[in-house]
């Protein structure tokens, strides 16, 4: 009767974990295919303290029980064996310094930031990514196009990705391709990945971003370089190009958004992101910092602070509506204290300098 009870859970955990996809085990990408060896090589390291951990913690108790019949081998003066100090501490140091060298080993030539070398760098594809609440922004530079939620790469050719975030931290994963980095705001992020195959895989954020943080997934499409042609040529074909305007639009929060394409990309428009002075009036992160650098702009400043707010104008609710900013009912009386050193002389707009240029390649 217990076995009948114990069944039905089985049968259900057994069905819902066939569904599961094992893509970390199963790569489809050359740098997830070296994450999984690593993987391997370090389970294996590891089984050799495990496996016998797990016999002995059965032999020894079955074999030195209390009730059995020859108890000759009990020696209750025993102090010290040499031998058997010599493995307890040195097979567990000789794992842990085979370890240590794999993980360098790894560590390098799994740099994120550093390109596959076996893969031509003319044939490099760059990709802008930026995490927005919650969807993904794909931006081809080499192209002019846009996606969102939907990232189409040409199969056995390097994906130079560059990634920012709008608003919270996130994080770029397609298990089945390796690694993931994270987007943050004002700041700029690299990853570099390959598909080995062409297939569908899926991508998604994996780092807990807010209530549309479940369906903030896309799917990442590898296909052969003729495919990925069309593709581009199809994402041309969309009405409406990605602005400074349409970009601010598509930035406010929504959850499970659709997929679609912009059929051209503003000049500047992604290094205006990492700077978070896509909207008129704000000065790019990388003069607000040079500023800071120079001792700020003191009481002269104090008028301007304004071009300098940015979080508290996009804040948002649990359920991710906005939250309206008056800066009047908040008691806000002055800005960061800085000399407008980027904004024209109507202070309406703000022009990146080259410190916000260098800001958003760098990502310092």
């Amino acid at each position: 009767m217990l076995r009948r009870l114990k069944l039905p859970p089985l049968l259900l955990a057994v069905l819902a974990l066939s569904g599961c996809q094992y893509d970390v085990l199963n790569p489809s990408g050359w740098v997830a295919l070296e994450q999984r060896n690593l993987l391997i090589i370090s389970t294996l390291l590891m089984l050799i303290v495990i496996i016998p951990v797990l016999i002995m913690s059965v032999y020894f108790p079955w074999k030195y029980r209390a009730r059995r019949e020859d108890q000759s081998d009990y020696d209750p003066e025993f102090e010290h064996s040499t031998s058997l100090e010599v493995v307890i501490w040195g097979v567990p140091i000789l794992i842990v310094a085979a370890l240590g060298v794999y993980t360098y080993i790894y560590t390098h030539r799994l740099d994120p930031y550093k390109p596959i070398e076996h893969l031509a760098a003319e044939d490099t594809i760059e990709v802008q990514a930026v995490s927005l609440d919650w969807k993904w922004l794909f931006i081809y530079p080499q192209y002019g196009v846009a996606s969102v939620n939907e990232l189409a790469i040409p199969a056995n050719r390097q994906i130079e990705f560059k990634l920012s975030s709008s608003t919270v931290m996130n994080t770029l994963s397609i298990p089945a391709l390796g690694g993931m980095v994270y987007s943050m705001a004002g700041m700029q992020t690299k990853l570099h990945l390959v598909a080995d195959h062409e297939g569908i895989y899926q991508g998604r954020s994996a780092h807990y971003s807010g209530p549309g943080f479940s369906q903030m997934t896309f799917e990442t499409k590898a296909m052969s370089d003729a495919d990925f042609e069309a593709w581009v040529a199809s994402a041309k074909g969309a009405e409406s190009p990605l602005t400074r305007a349409s970009y601010l639009e598509l930035e406010a929060p929504t959850i499970d958004a659709p997929v679609s394409y912009y059929s051209d990309v503003e000049d500047g428009l992604f290094q205006r992101i990492v700077g978070l002075c896509v909207q008129d009036g704000k000065v790019c992160m990388g003069d607000m910092m040079m500023q800071d650098m120079q001792g700020g702009g003191g009481l002269e400043g104090l008028g301007n602070g304004a071009a300098y707010e940015y979080d508290r104008y996009r804040r948002i609710d649990g359920f991710g509506n906005p939250i309206p900013f008056d800066p009047a009912s908040e008691g806000e009386s002055h800005g960061h204290g800085h000399d407008d050193m980027s904004m024209n002389e109507d202070n309406k707009t703000a022009h990146p300098s080259d410190a916000a240029k260098e800001y958003a390649q760098n990502g310092y």
